[in-house]
């Protein structure tokens, strides 16, 4: 039963409201509200506040958290080995342009192998989902960066992938076969939010020539910035994978840019210890597929 109210805590905890944890985990609002005063009741400790955004864990939920999560991955882990590695919950955490335009096709395909495994993808931050990992609520996360390297989790790259000048076709740039980072400056820059890892690529390439960035527009999401321009509204700098279809349409033109670069990879990181079910082992092999 503790795992039951340990489920509903973290639930409220990411959700930041009983209600949208109620309609998440198919209780009643009373059931959560109830299950959370039980489990303080067992800690002997408030867990969960009310703030302006919501619930919010206190001091002695946010010490909890990573130890509830622990417990609901091994005892998913649990399950998973001794039903045979074919049934139960795979936790995999992604940055967004990965869940967005990496994964779908893949997990569909592995749900064909495993209909009673089911998928979670969270997406987030890259430092949010080594996170994940390390603390066991990720069984696997999915990373784009120069290659990573831990003392406590293995990288596995699946495959290096170029990143692009992106313009609208009738740019001035659109028809170059590769773009100089003097050719990009006073350029409207289209961006990802600063922690993103190949931004900070675009703008090393752009200081170590001396040229200042001009950054006029961020988004969090790849969707806003393709639209941002297709309108002509700037310059964007993406990874392929994340504008294939607009270039196999022609709706936007890539170019690679010109200067030292590291190599960029989508990268599959797990834990050294992870326990390799036949399940584990088919989910690498389709991340893996082209």
């Amino acid at each position: 039963m503790e795992l039951t109210y340990l489920r509903t805590f973290c639930e409220v905890a990411d959700s930041g409201s009983y209600t949208r944890a109620a309609e998440k985990l198919g209780y009643a609002q009373s059931s959560v509200t109830a299950q959370i005063a039980k489990l303080e009741e067992l800690y002997g400790a408030v867990l969960l506040e009310r703030s302006g955004r919501g619930m919010i864990p206190t001091f002695a939920g946010n010490n909890l958290l990573p130890y509830a999560r622990q417990m609901l991955a091994l005892s998913a882990e649990a399950k998973g080995i001794i039903s045979g590695g074919d049934q139960g919950v795979l936790n995999i955490g992604a940055i967004e342009t990965l869940a967005a335009y990496y994964l779908p096709h893949r997990l569909h395909q592995y749900r064909g192998q495993y209909p009673g495994m089911q998928l979670r993808v969270q997406p987030g931050s890259e430092e949010a989902i080594l996170a994940s990992v390390k603390d066991k609520s990720a069984d696997f996360g999915l990373i784009f960066d120069v290659p990573y390297v831990s003392g406590e989790l293995i990288s596995l790259p699946l495959r290096e992938e170029p990143l692009y000048v992106v313009t609208h076709p009738e740019h001035r740039l659109a028809a170059e076969s590769i773009v100089t980072p003097g050719q990009l400056e006073g350029e409207a820059l289209v961006l990802t939010e600063n922690t993103c890892t190949y931004r900070k690529q675009l703008l090393h390439v752009l200081r170590e020539s001396g040229i200042a960035a001009r950054v006029d527009m961020e988004f969090g999401n790849l969707e806003g910035i393709k639209q941002a321009v297709k309108h002509r509204w700037g310059t964007a700098f993406l990874p392929r994978y994340a504008i294939e279809e607009e270039l196999r349409s022609g709706v936007l033109t890539g170019i690679p840019l010109a200067g030292e670069q590291e190599a960029f990879y989508i990268q599959l990181i797990y834990r050294k210890e992870l326990h390799f079910s036949p399940s584990f082992t088919d989910f690498i092999a389709c991340m893996r597929q082209e």
